[in-house]
Parts: C-alpha cells; sequence; structure tokens
C-alpha cells in the first residue's frame, strides 16, 4: 500500500509539474525613461558610467529597471508566478499553465501593459528563443597535484610573462556566474582575496538571497573561482589574483529549465549596472528535461537562445564575456552551445597540457555565424583548489574558460584603453593558428603576452591625423583622403599583430580599398608616402 501511495503522489506531482509552462512577458514601456537616462547616477554605479563613458557606450533605455508596478500587478494574476526579471529586455519570466499565462494578453489590467508574450515549450510558441542547456559537467577530482603542474596552465598562453610585468588583474572587476560558491568566505585560499577587498559581493538569483556559500548544492562554482582567485603561498597562483570579484549563482542544478538563462540575463544586467569588465560563465544551454523547451542544433546560430540574445546585448552594453565551449564534443550534441554560439561571446575550449585538442571540448559548425571556438586553454587535467582547500586536477572546459579569463583580465588592465572588441579580437589574433583556424581548436592557444608587446608596438608607430580613413566602422569599401602633396599613396593592410593580409596602391582619383573580404573585427592600415608613414586602426563590420 506504502509503495502504491508513493507512486500516486509522483504521479500527481508529474502532472502537477508538466501542466506548468514557462514563458516570457514582455511589457509595452517603461517609467521615466528620459529622466533616468539624464541622471545615470539613479540607475547605475559610478563605476559603470565610468566604464560606458570610456568606452563611447550610450546609456539607453535598456539600462532603466523594469516597472516594478507592472510586476506588482502580475504576481496578483491568477496562477502566475514571476521567477525572473530583465531590464534589457523589459520582461519577466513567468511560470502558470498555458491557459492563465495565455489569459494575460486579454485580461485588464495585465493587457493594458503587456507587448507580447514567448513561450518557452517549442509546441506552443512559433518563437525560437527556447534553449537547451548544459552546463559543463566535471570529470573526476584527482588530488596530490603540485603547483608545478598548475603553473603549465598559465604559461601556455604566456600569462605568466603578464603577471611578471605587474599586470596581475588590478582595476579589472571579473563577475561569476555560476552554480555556487561553498566556502569561499572561509577558504585559506581566498584569504588574501577578502583581505585585500577583492571579494566584492554575491547574490543567488535562484533563491533570491545574498547567500552563495552555504546555499547550494553544487561546488562547481568555487573551483572556477578557484582557477582565477585561489592563492596558496608558494604552491598555487590562479590567473588574476588582482582582479575584484561579484559571485552569482544562475544555475540551478536541482531543475534544467529555460528559466536559468533569465536568471543568467538578470545577472549580466546586475554586472553591467555595478561596472563589471569580464564575465566568465563555465555553463552552456542546449536541452532540457521537458524536451519542448529543448533547442536544436541549427538553433546554435548565435542570436536565438535567449541567453543569447542577452549576451549580445551586454556585449553592446561594453561588457566581455567569456564562455566554456562546452563538454559535448564526443557525445551526440558535439557543438557550441548557448550563449556561447554568440560572434560576441569568447568561447573557450579545452586542450591537454600539450596543447592537444581535448576530446570532450564542443566543436564549432557552418550552423554558427563565426569560428567556434574562439580559443583555446588547457581544460584536461586543470589545476584548481577545491571546496576543502585541497589542491587538485579536473577536467572540463568549465576550468578552460575561466583559465584564461583571468589572463584577459591581465591584458585588459595593461591596455586599458581598449574596447571588449579590441581586447576580443587582440585574443583572437594572438593565437597559434590565427591564420588557418579549424572547429576543434578555433583560432588556437593565445598568446597573451604577444598581443600586449605587439600592439604596444604597432601603437609606437602612430603619427599625426593628416591622413584620413572614412567610414569608421567599414561595411565594404574604406577611403582615404590623400593630402595635396601625394599623387600616389602605398597602403598595406594587416590584422592587430602585425600580420599582412593583403596591399595596394591608391591615387587621388581612387582613393578606396575594398574590405569586404575581411571578417570582422579591428585592423591596422599602414600608409606610406614619400614623407613619412601612417599607421591607423579601422573595424570591419
Amino acid at each position: 500500500m506504502k509503495h502504491a501511495l508513493t507512486f500516486v503522489l509522483c504521479l500527481l506531482f508529474q502532472i502537477f509539474v508538466f501542466g506548468q509552462e514557462d514563458a516570457w512577458v514582455y511589457f509595452t514601456d517603461k517609467e521615466n525613461v528620459a529622466v533616468s537616462i539624464a541622471n545615470p547616477a539613479s540607475i547605475l554605479s559610478q563605476k559603470a558610467i565610468n566604464r560606458k563613458n570610456a568606452h563611447g557606450i550610450a546609456i539607453d533605455a535598456r539600462d532603466v529597471p523594469v516597472n516594478e508596478n507592472y510586476i506588482a500587478q502580475l504576481k496578483l494574476a491568477t496562477g502566475i508566478t514571476i521567477k525572473a526579471k530583465s531590464k534589457w529586455f523589459n520582461a519577466v519570466h513567468v511560470r502558470g499553465t498555458e491557459t492563465n499565462i495565455k489569459n494575460l494578453l486579454t485580461t485588464p489590467p495585465y493587457a493594458g501593459f503587456i507587448d507580447h508574450i514567448d513561450f518557452a515549450n517549442k509546441n506552443i510558441s512559433t518563437n525560437k528563443s527556447l534553449k537547451q542547456k548544459q552546463p559543463a559537467k566535471l570529470e573526476t577530482i584527482l588530488t596530490d597535484f603540485n603547483y608545478g603542474t598548475a603553473s603549465n596552465q598559465i604559461e601556455m598562453f604566456h600569462g605568466n610573462e603578464l603577471h611578471l610585468n605587474n599586470f596581475t588583474g588590478t582595476g579589472i572587476t571579473i563577475a561569476v556566474l555560476d552554480a555556487g560558491f561553498p566556502n569561499v568566505n572561509t577558504m585559506s585560499s581566498f584569504e588574501r582575496l577578502r583581505n585585500k577587498g577583492l571579494l566584492l559581493d554575491g547574490y543567488d538569483f535562484v533563491n533570491r538571497d545574498n547567500d552563495v556559500y552555504t546555499n547550494t548544492v553544487s561546488n562547481h562554482g568555487t573551483l572556477v573561482l578557484s582557477t582565477m582567485a585561489g592563492y596558496i603561498e608558494n604552491q598555487y597562483v590562479g590567473t588574476a589574483p588582482d582582479a575584484s570579484y561579484y559571485l552569482f549563482i544562475t544555475e540551478d542544478n536541482l531543475d534544467e529549465n529555460p528559466v536559468e538563462e533569465s536568471y543568467w540575463v538578470e545577472a549580466a544586467e546586475r554586472a553591467d549596472s555595478l561596472g563589471v569588465d569580464i564575465i566568465n560563465t563555465s555553463l552552456g544551454y542546449t536541452t532540457y528535461n521537458n524536451t519542448n523547451y529543448s533547442y536544436t542544433n541549427s538553433d546554435m546560430n548565435g542570436q536565438t537562445a535567449f541567453i543569447t540574445k542577452g549576451a549580445n546585448i551586454a556585449f553592446e552594453k561594453g561588457l566581455l564575456l567569456v564562455n566554456s565551449a562546452g563538454n559535448d564534443g564526443n557525445k551526440t550534441w558535439q557543438i557550441v552551445g548557448a550563449p556561447a554560439d554568440s560572434p560576441n561571446v569568447l568561447s573557450i575550449g579545452a586542450v591537454d597540457a600539450s596543447g592537444a585538442y581535448a576530446a570532450f571540448s564542443s566543436k564549432g559548425s557552418t550552423i554558427q555565424p563565426s569560428q567556434k571556438p574562439d580559443v583555446v586553454a588547457q581544460g584536461q587535467g586543470s589545476i584548481l583548489i577545491t571546496e576543502n582547500d585541497v589542491i587538485a586536477a579536473a577536467s572540463g572546459t568549465s576550468f578552460s574558460s575561466p583559465i584564461l579569463a583571468g589572463g584577459i583580465a591581465c591584458l585588459w588592465q595593461a591596455l586599458p584603453n581598449k574596447t571588449n572588441l579590441e581586447i576580443m579580437q587582440l585574443v583572437r589574433a594572438s593565437a597559434s593558428q590565427y591564420t588557418t583556424p579549424d572547429y576543434f581548436l578555433g583560432y588556437g592557444i593565445p598568446n597573451l603576452f604577444e598581443a600586449y608587446s605587439q600592439f604596444l608596438a604597432v601603437s609606437s608607430n602612430t603619427v599625426d591625423n593628416q591622413i584620413k580613413i572614412f567610414p569608421n566602422p567599414v561595411t565594404n569599401k574604406l577611403f582615404i583622403s590623400i593630402p595635396e602633396e601625394a599623387s600616389l599613396l602605398n597602403v598595406l593592410v594587416s590584422d592587430l599583430l602585425g600580420n599582412q593580409l593583403f596591399s595596394t596602391t591608391i591615387s587621388k582619383k581612387n582613393n578606396a580599398i575594398d574590405v569586404s573580404a575581411l571578417s570582422q573585427g579591428i585592423y591596422i592600415i599602414i600608409i606610406n608616402t614619400p614623407n613619412k608613414t601612417q599607421t591607423l586602426k579601422f573595424i570591419k563590420q
């Protein structure tokens, strides 16, 4: 009888759970948009305002919070639960029956402020903003590794040379969006981080509280953070030990549901408002427990998944997004998942200690509009620190991503005037197979110190701006103004590391060069006249 009762209870639970649907409800407007934009300190931190101003990022209506009055009214709607909110999309993530959610469109007062609704269930909605998600899973953790092994993962991309030049992440703020951070507030491995005031804050978007240290069933975030911020004197140093960190829980290990994408977007919005520079995410979304919510390979096109669309806005806001490529390379799914499918996200694949492709690392595909993965770092046998303060090894792109994200933080500290796009392109251009990328290693293993050194060498050659180039950014033809005293100019175009791509000669009558064949990114144009050489940068859209 006990077993029969248990079966009935489980059946009722399943009926209840699967009777519920997830959807995004988009609002028509926001409150006080003009006033808020005119007074940005009312909606953003000063650090966020400074970062946007420094990089020419506009403060717009997307920075204004969602109308809380609308949310308060929705909470009173029959059978509706609000799970997350997004100011960038001016939307909330709701859960309820299909009927109750659809009723919002015709029932006052909700109908008056709801613009449209997208269901996560593909059988209900024709909108393809659904996803399937898959966090990067851990391999078996091994103990008894020493720091000598850990040195390989930073030396692989020459991050140690940035450290030797005092670029250790100082002044760069990183938000880690993950599953849980047990013991970070007490571990000796993070004592240096805490004592220097570099552990800024945290928030659990799943449980809606500030407890990111004990209110979790996962140690994943702690392991990820240790690769960047962990420090044990004479034994272990993370790749960005002097960066500042926010810790956000967006992953619900007890459920596989599209609401996790909404948690992520909400966390990214908060990161932007706090002035964060880099977001590291060691999560990926492809399939869900409810297959109606799952994505297909063709949805990994950089613009379909809700989380990917959120990542694209985050990039527009000036954030640099570093994301694990995924651990599906030897599984049925195989390809890079969301949000790493976006061209605006640096997707990090995995190699072993020798630089060889790790078989589990997710691959690129012709489906995706840009090269995926972007680059790789050591993700097989990565050295990290467990929640028990033990140096150990584990495998997964979950670790290649933060290992490299820390190095990129050091590079951005070294080149603080560069935009997120410029830093991303420098990382790609410095990689070992930049001219011959593939779907396994992408552009290859970066050399971040070479990226820094070569950029300085190029910058030192720049002289006055008598010669102008336009339009910039450019799509097809780049025009060059020629000084009166010159009749012909020799023009050379190269990438940011000085690798020559092509050269030509222009005249007053024919003063344009065709750059339509170049990939999206930042390039150097060197213009030679009889009297001088001028070096300028242009952006290819």
